[in-house]
């Protein structure tokens, strides 16, 4: 990939870069995208009894047991070259703030700091009932097959039911995240948004914010998006092959 002149000027100069990626960065590690129509998970499973409090309330051992299939196969999964990509950019431009759609841990595991999870975490369950955090989560029995039922723990304040920390449909983003990543699109010189589809608000508009505050704003990924249209450089393929490269000719 031979990046233009103006976008490497734009990184080398940038004082505070923002990174906001989305399921296609982990979909580069084997973890399944939420909205592809081949291999999506919705295209799969009915989010209506699987990703709602309602959901959660009427069947919990479901949902526990397809978060727990979920979690084990984040726990098998490898950070790629994209998550690197993105610690080591935070190395080169200390005013980095990564933003990620992603419930996995990938990015802190390949050395990201602290990033903002707009979707929650599939690491940081709470009380379904009185909202108290649970502690670290103990592997499923040996026994346990992928997506089965199985019986959530119960909350040491309450006796709740835990549940997943994570965002599900009719729920709102949660406060502080999205202040956080707004403030950040409005303060940063340069926008990487990263393996999304930019199809979901409000999160979508977290580029857009940007843009308006005079960001030069990139896109990678593969496909075309609903961010074309606000995006300065549009880098086709995959996230793991075009950051490196990118990084490497800018620093």
């Amino acid at each position: 990939m031979n990046a233009p002149k103006p976008l490497l000027t734009a990184l080398r100069e940038a004082r505070h870069v923002v990174a906001f990626t989305g399921a296609g960065v982990s979909a580069e590690s084997g973890l399944s995208t939420f909205r592809d129509a081949m291999t999506g998970l919705w295209s799969r499973f009915d989010p209506t009894r699987l990703a709602t409090a309602e959901a959660f309330a009427a069947n919990p051992e479901l949902v526990w047991g397809w978060y727990e299939w979920r979690r084990m196969r984040v726990r098998h999964a490898e950070p790629n070259a994209a998550h690197r990509a993105i610690a080591a950019l935070e190395a080169k431009v200390p005013a980095t703030t990564l933003i990620t759609q992603n419930v996995d841990d990938l990015h802190e595991r390949a050395g990201s700091r602290s990033p903002i999870r707009l979707h929650g975490s599939l690491f940081a369950p709470r009380c379904f009932d009185c909202g108290s955090a649970h502690g670290a989560l103990a592997d499923p029995p040996g026994d346990f097959e992928d997506g089965s039922p199985l019986a959530p723990p119960r909350c040491a304040a309450c006796g709740g039911f835990i549940r997943p920390g994570v965002v599900w449909f009719g729920e709102a983003l949660p406060a502080e995240p999205m202040r956080c990543a707004f403030e950040a699109a409005r303060a940063c010189d340069v926008l990487l948004s990263i393996g999304t589809s930019g199809a979901v608000y409000p999160a979508a508009d977290i580029p857009r914010e940007a843009r308006r505050n005079g960001a030069v704003i990139v896109e990678v990924n593969p496909n075309a998006t609903d961010l074309d249209d606000v995006a300065d450089f549009r880098l086709r393929g995959p996230a793991a092959e075009i950051l490196p490269t990118l990084l490497a000719a800018a620093f």
